[in-house]
């Protein structure tokens, strides 16, 4: 058996230092050539400024100190997203982390809360989520420092800054000895039709690997354009494509939650970090002009601006092979989902979890690049139709792009969940599903989707002590959050990042 010796990372930014940084991690002990090959003069997009849960667990996967790591990245927390006039206009909702149990099983508390909304009271379903609260009162503690209350269930993420992220994984990588080599690839030379032997630099160096990890971006340079994998569009779906950009200065408190806000051709995003707020309006191009979005984005941000805006355009869908022979792509080569969940990061990651589950020989036997692809698909039709869900339930019909949304035709998968979740606020059983029962819940709840009934098990339970339990950890919740910090105050106290100087 020939093992990889040598691996050759094609493109830097968050996903290839990712991709440098985990298998530096995971191979330490051994002696494995890991080399990423970046050019100055191509840039980045710089995507995924505001992550989920998972991205803790990488870091402490890395053994990286969480405090470190906020303070160089100039982070901030995030609880949740806040999203507002997406159902119609006036109204918002929030999309919490963490569970929402009231200290049950998921069956036993949603469905006793169906049925006091049948029976006339006025429990909302956030009332019983912890990151709602604090973020609803604008406070934060770090769940694992509040255990034995009832902010112990909670849970959390980070908004960063993805160009410092990408500086901090590229020093760790680095000091476990990934080489970065400087240069832009002319060309990539096949070994056979699956196979890539080696690239060549415009310097004219030759480098050659036994295993590529195409992270090239949009370019996708070798995935694409070397190996002629097909990607499936799915603008069908999600028909935005394009998105505006630009960084502000911080205006006002910094807020524990990303904000989404609809328009009237897609969403804006504001990601408030230590430093800075990330601003951004994602828009589908035939219903809007990059000057229209341009205008709409300026129009709404708060605080002098730090960059100038840059349009971003996409295509939304996924390779019809994210692991071809001895080539894996990652990032934006392999497929793009809109930002709207934060899941950019979180697909790079996994990506590499499933390609070291199924680490390979040099052979890199179908099989493995099988059972690969179709476990990175499920990933991506996951998140695509858990992001379709936020549009296809909105009652707006004030524009071209919330009619066509309204009236979209669904993936089967889509409809079918949605059919089942009407019944009784069933979701179907998934292995290792992203988003969690109070994901699909709180989305449906919040875009006005409730179960026509409830689960007639829940009539063995005591109802009354039920709604008692509620009103006890509802008040209890809501007086323990008010005695928390500010999350301005908790950053101060406990991870304040150095001050920033404008370049």
């Amino acid at each position: 058996m020939k093992t990889i010796q040598k691996i050759i990372i094609v493109g830097g930014g968050t996903g290839g230092w990712i991709a440098a940084a985990m298998l530096a991690n995971e191979f330490k002990h051994a002696r494995i050539h890991i080399e990423l090959i970046e050019s100055n003069e191509i840039g980045t997009i710089g995507v995924g400024e505001s992550t989920i849960p998972p991205f803790l667990e990488l870091i402490k996967t890395l053994d990286i100190d969480e405090i470190d790591f906020i303070q160089k990245t100039q982070a901030s927390f995030k609880l949740g997203i806040q999203f507002t006039d997406w159902r119609v206009k006036g109204e918002g909702y929030f999309h919490p982390f963490g569970t929402m149990t009231a200290g049950m099983n998921h069956f036993r508390f949603y469905n006793l809360w169906l049925k006091s909304t049948m029976n006339g009271e006025k429990f909302g379903l956030q009332d019983f989520s912890p990151c709602n609260i604090m973020a609803e009162h604008r406070r934060f503690m770090l769940p694992r420092l509040a255990e034995k209350t009832p902010l112990a269930d909670a849970s959390y993420a980070l908004h960063l800054d993805a160009k410092l992220v990408t500086s901090y994984l590229r020093n760790y990588a680095e000091a476990l000895g990934v080489i970065r080599t400087e240069g832009k690839i002319t060309q990539v030379v096949k070994k056979t039709d699956d196979f890539i032997d080696k690239v060549y630099l415009q310097s004219g160096k030759e480098i050659e690997g036994d295993f590529f990890i195409d992270c090239s971006g949009f370019h996708a340079l070798i995935i694409e354009k070397t190996l002629g994998v097909s990607y499936c569009d799915w603008s069908n779906y999600l028909p935005c494509d394009r998105a505006v950009a630009v960084q502000t200065e911080n205006k006002g408190e910094t807020l524990p939650f990303t904000r989404a806000t609809a328009r009237d051709h897609g969403w804006s995003w504001r990601i408030p970090l230590q430093h800075r707020t990330g601003n951004g309006y994602v828009y589908a191009s035939k219903f809007c002009s990059d000057d229209e979005a341009l205008n709409t984005l300026l129009n709404v941000v708060d605080g002098e601006l730090l960059t100038e805006p840059r349009v971003i355009p996409f295509k939304t869908g996924v390779r019809d092979e994210i692991w071809k022979g001895n080539c894996l792509a990652l990032g934006l080569a392999s497929g793009f989902i809109e930002p709207l969940e934060s899941t950019a990061i979180h697909l790079v990651v996994r990506g590499m979890v499933h390609f070291l589950r199924r680490y390979p020989d040099a052979e890199c036997d179908k099989s493995l690049q099988k059972e690969y692809n179709r476990r990175m698909k499920m990933d991506y039709e996951e998140i695509r139709d858990f992001i379709v869900l936020h549009y296809c339930l909105t009652e707006r019909e004030d524009t071209p792009f919330w009619r066509w949304c309204k009236n979209m035709e669904l993936p089967i998968a889509l409809q079918e969940t949605i059919d089942l979740f009407k019944v009784q606020g069933g979701l179907p059983e998934q292995i290792d599903p992203l988003f969690a029962p109070e994901s699909w819940r709180s989305v449906a709840e919040g875009m006005g989707l409730r179960p026509k009934k409830y689960a007639t098990l829940v009539d063995d339970f005591d109802f009354p002590e039920a709604l008692n339990h509620f009103r006890t950890f509802v008040e209890a919740t809501n007086k323990f959050v008010q005695q928390l910090p500010s999350h301005d105050q908790f950053i101060a106290q406990n991870c304040p990042a150095p001050l920033w100087k404008k370049s």
